[in-house]
């Protein structure tokens, strides 16, 4: 099915009912569809040819949407970019995707301009001297007639992978893989059209954009925009707009927790009794992270939700009832309409007991990374993607991640999991976060060591570490040296650059 055809399909359903809300601002399915056919006559009078790609930089705002349905309809791939990149991730970004023009939201012009200043951009949102204002342009341009015709098998998105453990992918989507997650998400979650969906977390990030824009529009519910994650404006958003589902990563909720305990929010005084779903991914949370979060938001609808940018994403859920019994788990087995294997390094199917690579099959898989054969013949076995992330089953056979396959630590022949050394030291109280990453060493391969951030800021000996940890890990777990930081880095997702630490140490 072509991504158009599900918009078209809503403006005859629900021609009056809201598409897109952001702040006092109400698109409308008709007048989303006129805007997106609008967009497509200014790509088109622009050079835009179909299988172009489209680059669109912004905040969370009607200007992304309009974008990316212009492009569809324009017959174009849609490239989103990180809003937060550097110039030069700007360029890695355009020159790898070979983007034909580019729409930025005013306030991200200097640095998208900076970073391909031969690209044509044009801006939304706020005008920027110099660059064409898209909004106005589309807001006078003829409505395109019809959709450009491209197959649906033909590619419609380049989405740029987390870069966890190497430079960014680009995994390429067609519009049948995208639409396809809808219906497994709607089965999986519970989704209808009543969905009134707050999308706080970046826009073009796979998840925000696949799984909860697109989908809630394909239902024909209302996607209300903020246009960055604020925690003191997150609750009042959800109470004023009466949102039934939200997802964000695990700090999306702690955040707002943190600002209640220093008195500068009251969280009960907030009406949230409209969220059927509070969905979060990126991280497992802990058991008593969970109880607490169903106490302070006052609702047991928490899913965990798992899946890589690969697989569209899909993967698996954890569901309310299970999220203090298996706190920490991502769930028993793939989603509705996903398979899903656990395998060893021999290839051999893993059961209740033991550990291996979880290995993903569905309808929503990408045809491939762009430019990249070598990575994608690695990544695929079959018609099952190779995740990287490595899952203990437990008893009953909910997976537990405990690495990424990249980052296990070999330490004279034996494997350590990072992750497990990790959650260990979560509890020290004078540390605030800690990632823990292998050094090579000549004798034994590699060495142990945890990067810390503390509370006061001051350093944390490596003999404080292992005496904390002596009864707890084996002897040879334990790290052999500690390093200091002011923060870890991060990508939009909440996961920690262990590729980046390891340049570092």
């Amino acid at each position: 099915m072509h991504l158009t055809a599900v918009l078209e399909r809503n403006e005859r359903l629900h021609p009056a009912k809201a598409a897109v809300v952001h702040g006092e601002e109400e698109i409308t399915y008709a007048d989303l569809a006129d805007r997106a056919r609008r967009a497509a006559t200014v790509l088109i009078e622009a050079g835009v040819q179909p299988g172009d790609r489209v680059a669109v930089m912004t905040f969370n705002t009607p200007g992304f949407v309009v974008a990316a349905y212009g492009a569809w309809y324009a017959g174009a791939v849609l490239v989103p970019v990180n809003h937060k990149f550097a110039a030069p991730e700007v360029t890695y970004a355009i020159d790898h995707s070979g983007a034909r023009i580019g729409i930025v939201s005013g306030d991200l012009a200097h640095t998208a301009t900076t970073g391909s200043p031969e690209l044509p951009w044009l801006t939304t949102e706020r005008p920027h001297d110099g660059l064409p204002d898209f909004d106005a342009l589309v807001a006078a341009a003829e409505p395109l007639a019809a959709p450009v015709d491209v197959d649906s098998d033909s590619p419609a998105e380049i989405l740029y992978t987390s870069g966890t453990t190497s430079s960014p992918k680009g995994c390429v989507h067609t519009h049948q893989s995208i639409t396809a997650l809808a219906p497994i998400l709607a089965v999986t979650l519970g989704f209808t059209d009543r969905e009134r969906m707050l999308i706080a977390m970046p826009i073009w990030h796979s998840a925000p954009l696949n799984d909860w824009l697109l989908t809630t529009l394909w239902l024909g519910g209302t996607v209300v925009l903020m246009r960055e994650y604020d925690p003191a404006a997150f609750l009042p958003a959800v109470q004023d707009h009466r949102i039934t589902a939200f997802f964000g990563s695990p700090i999306a909720y702690l955040l707002p927790l943190q600002l209640a305990e220093a008195g500068r929010l009251d969280i009960a005084s907030f009406d949230l009794s409209s969220v059927e779903k509070w969905m979060y991914g990126g991280a497992a949370l802990g058991e008593a992270t969970a109880r607490k979060l169903t106490e302070v938001y006052r609702s047991d609808q928490f899913f965990q939700v798992y899946g890589m940018s690969e697989m569209g994403p899909v993967g698996t859920a954890l569901f309310p009832d299970e999220q203090t019994a298996k706190a920490g788990s991502i769930g028993r087995g793939g989603a509705l309409g996903v398979d899903l294997r656990v395998v060893d390094a021999n290839g051999v199917d893993q059961g209740p007991g033991g550990a291996g690579e979880i290995w993903l099959r569905a309808d929503t898989r990408m045809v491939g990374y762009l430019d990249n054969p070598e990575a994608t013949a690695e990544s695929f076995v079959g018609d099952w993607f190779r995740t990287g992330d490595v899952a203990r089953i437990d008893e009953d056979g909910y997976l537990y991640v405990i690495d990424r396959l990249k980052d296990v630590i070999i330490v004279g022949g034996e494997n350590i999991h990072s992750q497990e050394v990790e959650e260990a030291l979560r509890g020290h109280p004078r540390l605030t976060d800690v990632a823990v990453v292998g050094r090579p060493h000549e004798e034994w391969g590699e060495t142990v060591v945890a990067v810390c951030v503390t509370t006061d800021g001051a350093p944390i000996t490596v003999d404080e570490v292992r005496a904390f940890l002596a009864d707890k890990l084996a002897k040879y777990k334990l790290p052999r040296d500690v390093v200091m930081a002011d923060s870890l880095p991060r990508n939009p997702s909440g996961k920690i650059l262990k590729h980046v630490l390891r340049e570092t140490i």
